[in-house]
């Protein structure tokens, strides 16, 4: 485990009620993070023999066309589905399979500011033959309701209790109230993102997403309960679940989680602007960012460009 800084140790200084946590360093980016169900593969055997494991390991993404109701698969991994698409009551669902794929989380060129972080404002060298999916971060950091920790950097402390979206050094993420659920005993912590308070816990809806949009839920242009929103989530059996569309309330995006299985989820940020998702066609040129929620506006470049604010990737294990 990284020893940190006197100046990295104040940056995750938290309030009294909270003790400090020490998080390590992300896993390098050449190497990605294997899920506790998926074993790392060993590429000191001949060449033969890594180039039939390529073959069965490939990864394939295809458009999710017309999505409906039912899940429909986008994208596989030697031949095995690795995330699914479904379109419900105007809500974008993208699942995705944690035994082989995994979460990284972004730095913006702007939030946060500085260099070196592994995983920095665009899809970089290393994610180009493994990107399956990428998707927009949080709030902005000024909100005040937020936390921003990677590589064992804290661009804005943890506070207890917010919703975190919580990726360990062995690359499987967890969601859950920072010190009330996460981080898990005896794991190394690679990145959190933190934002609001959980949108689903013990696979119910909060209770404010009705009655305290704006106050609990972020200001929306216009002021009214309808806009741009995202999420993400995660099943009883640790699949991710990104929730993304173009006029939904509270209400609708966590109820839409739920009745995708979904047991705790973190809502993510709103309004047009910075509402995004997308899968990644793969070809000889690289990958070609195809929008998956109707309507978006979409990020200029498609994360392949720099870009300002975080965001996440889904990566193959491979």
């Amino acid at each position: 485990m990284l020893t940190l800084t006197s100046e990295i140790r104040a940056m995750l200084k938290p309030t009294a009620k909270v003790t400090i946590l020490l998080v390590s360093v992300m896993v390098a980016a050449g190497c990605g993070g294997q899920s506790n169900a998926a074993s790392p593969k060993n590429n000191s055997h001949p060449s033969s023999a890594a180039a039939l494991r390529r073959s069965s390991s490939a990864l394939l993404v295809t458009g999710s066309g017309q999505p409906g109701p039912a899940w429909k698969p986008v994208a596989s991994i030697g031949g095995q589905p690795a995330a699914w698409t479904a379109l419900r009551s105007g809500v974008t669902l993208l699942r995705f399979d944690q035994r082989l794929v995994h979460l990284a989380l972004h730095a913006g060129s702007g939030e946060p500011e500085g260099r070196g972080w592994t995983y920095g404002d665009r899809i970089g060298t290393s994610e180009i033959h493994r990107i399956l999916a990428a998707f927009n971060g949080g709030f902005k950091f000024n909100y005040g309701s937020v936390g921003f920790v990677a590589d064992g950097r804290a661009a804005v402390p943890l506070k207890a209790g917010l919703g975190s979206i919580v990726t360990y050094s062995n690359g499987t993420t967890d969601i859950g109230a920072w010190q009330e659920g996460v981080p898990a005993d005896g794991l190394r912590v690679a990145s959190v993102l933190q934002n609001l308070h959980l949108l689903v816990e013990h696979g119910v809806a909060a209770p404010t997403v009705h009655d305290c949009i704006e106050g609990c839920w972020g200001g929306t242009l216009g002021g009214g309960p309808y806009v741009a929103r995202s999420a993400l989530g995660i099943t009883s059996e640790g699949q991710l679940v990104w929730a993304a569309g173009e006029n939904l309330s509270p209400s609708t995006i966590a109820q839409a989680l739920v009745d995708a299985g979904v047991v705790r989820a973190v809502e993510l940020d709103i309004n047009p602007e910075w509402v995004a998702g997308y899968l990644y066609l793969h070809h000889g040129a690289g990958p070609t960012g195809v929008p998956v929620v109707p309507g978006q506006l979409g990020v200029p470049g498609r994360f392949l460009t720099p870009y300002s604010r975080d965001f996440f990737t889904i990566l193959a294990n491979n």
